[in-house]
């Protein structure tokens, strides 16, 4: 107050407190166009809005902050309290509150780049969900028809991916999908073709990747989104991010690492004369087999018509014998013509191995069947097995002639009488010639 030369008293100017308020903020924000603060977080709050509110403090003062949605979700980190930070913004007061708060608009961890920070919270994070689990992971196909390459058109890595291809297995069907690998959108159009490619019919594996970089040029391999895309296609996924030493978080999730695209591309197709190699190395072991196995047959057959008692049936083991080495003959045919169709289809051998063998177990198994029924045959047909019950077999006195009818047999004649073990040489005292073999039976 202040006192006039006629007595009167005047009062000093009286502000409202919006006003008191406004003049503070104007003189702050002009004062404090942009700073930067160090200090810790605390109280760390995210608003269902977006915005995050809190404490930036040190050892004897607090200083209240606040981010609004747009910085935040240009925020490489996330912040969390007791995170030591560098924020720059404006002071500012926050009028219905009368609360002076700095208005942040970026931030960076202290010590720690924001992206190295970002890494390490989002590969703890899907640690945590399993999703770096071996157990999860799939195996590449033995053969695939079609690879799916989602990287950029214009990149050396989709030259070497397609030239490594071409050169190990030549009549593969490659899908490229054209994305960028770096720079703002890179992620979503990496989600893009990884979905896209692996719904895609026929598409049996997906190859991810770009030529190296700094991490800043890698980010968009090290996005959440592409994570997940990884982890939900429904084909094996190889993650071929172009560096030796560092990991992205795409190679923790992906099915196979690739430290290369052009590894990447000789992990996904084996060569084709590795093929042809495993092809005849199948032919051989097929027909090895079954040589073993028919001259097996031969020696057994052969030992059969070398015994004495089958002299009289020499020529029909000559003919079995025969017919064997004509099973022989067409067992070599089913091999050359089973051989002629690998050799014409050889790019899908491997598919086909297991058709082949099949068709070639079924054909030994019937010509392994057909002689065993005939060694059946001639078991049944064999004397020495009716011998082995009992019987015996008359042969004349030189041994020579088979005796099957009494009329055949003299008084005082030597007969050979053969059982199933030994012979016995006899000499005929009577003869009956009308007497029946039943009556043996009566007379027991």
């Amino acid at each position: 107050m202040m006192e006039t030369n006629d007595g009167l008293v005047l009062r000093d100017k009286v502000y409202t407190v919006s006003e008191i308020t406004g003049l503070v903020k104007l003189d702050l924000e002009t004062s404090f166009p942009q700073v930067w603060v160090e200090g810790e977080i605390s109280n760390f709050h995210r608003h269902t809005s977006g915005h995050v509110y809190f404490t930036l403090k040190d050892r004897t003062a607090a200083l209240r902050a606040a981010m609004f949605r747009g910085e935040v979700a240009r925020l490489r980190f996330e912040p969390k309290d007791g995170m030591q930070v560098v924020c720059r913004g404006r002071v500012s007061v926050y009028e219905p509150r009368g609360e002076y708060q700095l208005v942040v608009d970026t931030a960076e961890p202290k010590g720690k780049g924001a992206l190295q920070l970002a890494f390490e919270q989002l590969k703890e994070k899907l640690r945590v969900e399993g999703l770096f689990d071996p157990g999860r992971k799939r195996k590449l196909p033995l053969l695939p028809k079609r690879i799916g390459v989602v990287t950029s058109p214009r990149g050396a890595a989709i030259v070497d991916i397609v030239r490594t291809l071409e050169r190990r297995f030549a009549k593969l069907h490659v899908l490229i999908y054209p994305a960028r690998v770096q720079g703002e959108g890179a992620a979503d159009e990496i989600v893009a073709g990884i979905d896209r490619l692996g719904a895609w019919p026929g598409i049996d594996v997906l190859i991810v990747g770009r030529g190296g970089g700094s991490i800043e040029d890698l980010w968009a391999f090290n996005e959440e989104k592409v994570a997940r895309a990884i982890v939900r296609s429904p084909v094996p996924v190889i993650s071929a991010v172009g560096h030796e030493v560092d990991f992205t978080i795409a190679d923790f999730v992906a099915d196979i690492r690739a430290s290369t695209p052009t590894a990447a591309a000789e992990m996904v197709v084996e060569k084709e004369d590795a093929f042809a190699t495993r092809i005849a190395n199948l032919e051989r072991s097929a027909g090895q087999s079954v040589r073993f196995r028919v001259e097996s047959l031969q020696r057994e057959v052969t030992g059969l018509a070398q015994h004495r008692i089958f002299e009289n049936f020499r020529v029909r083991l000559l003919q079995l014998a025969q017919r064997v080495d004509d099973f022989e003959s067409r067992s070599w045919e089913v091999v050359r013509a089973e051989q002629r169709r690998i050799a014409e289809a050889r790019a899908a051998a491997v598919l086909r191995e297991e058709k082949i063998a099949g068709l070639f177990r079924a054909g030994l198994r019937d010509r392994l069947a057909a002689w065993e029924k005939l060694s059946a045959e001639l078991q049944g047909r064999s004397p020495l097995a009716i011998l082995k019950k009992g019987y015996a077999l008359c042969w004349s006195g030189d041994g020579r002639t088979p005796v099957t009818k009494i009329e055949e047999v003299r008084a005082a004649e030597g007969l050979v009488v053969s059982f199933y073990r030994g012979e016995a040489r006899c000499r005929v005292e009577s003869i009956d010639r009308e007497k029946p073999i039943e009556s043996r039976a009566d007379e027991k």
